[in-house]
């Protein structure tokens, strides 16, 4: 089977094409809101199951999304979803939306960083450390904290493929490198 990321992106790009398209209308960012509660939605190990069984059509598995999604989805919404669950694409709409993040952060010169670290951090301590990362990866970060007590200390940061670990956890294992070596 395909990689979700080789299958999300031809949808992201072609959404994200329609979006920004001159004359369109749409909006990025409302377009992420709803790609963003489709996937949360398409997350449901319920559903999921539903839209994967060969005897459910495409026209059920939309009205259940229909039936559960917060607000009325707009007919680029109903058209892009249809199109998903008529390829039987749904367990891809989460890496989509990502996909979809990606480029939109692209064309605004912002990229999604995750900085994980092993105990929480405040306001000022994110703060400086989002100057020294925006200098250290050349663009504006959109900065997501998440603990990991498994670093020990240290920070480790990811920021689309790169990473940047800082981490006791990261000079540990270099340090064990070289003394196997």
């Amino acid at each position: 089977m395909a990689e979700l990321a080789t299958i999300a992106r031809p949808y992201a790009e072609a959404l994200f094409q329609a979006t920004t398209a001159s004359g369109a209308g749409a909006d990025p960012g409302r377009t992420a809101a709803w790609l963003d509660e489709l996937a949360a939605i398409a997350a449901d190990p319920q559903l999921r199951q539903l839209a994967n069984d060969p005897k459910v059509t495409a026209d059920q598995v939309f009205a259940v999304f229909s039936g559960v999604v917060r607000s009325a989805l707009s007919d680029a919404a109903k058209n892009f979803l249809r199109t998903v669950i008529a390829n039987r694409r749904t367990d891809a709409l989460a890496e989509m939306a990502a996909q979809f993040h990606v480029l939109v952060n692209r064309r605004s010169g912002f990229s999604d960083a995750v900085v994980y670290s092993a105990f929480p951090m405040d306001g000022a301590a994110l703060s400086g450390v989002g100057t020294a990362l925006e200098k250290r990866f050349g663009r504006k970060l959109h900065l997501v904290v998440r603990q990991d007590v498994s670093l020990i200390g240290g920070i480790r940061v990811v920021v689309g493929d790169e990473v940047l670990d800082t981490s006791v956890k990261a000079r540990l294992e270099q340090m064990k490198a070289v003394l196997v070596a």
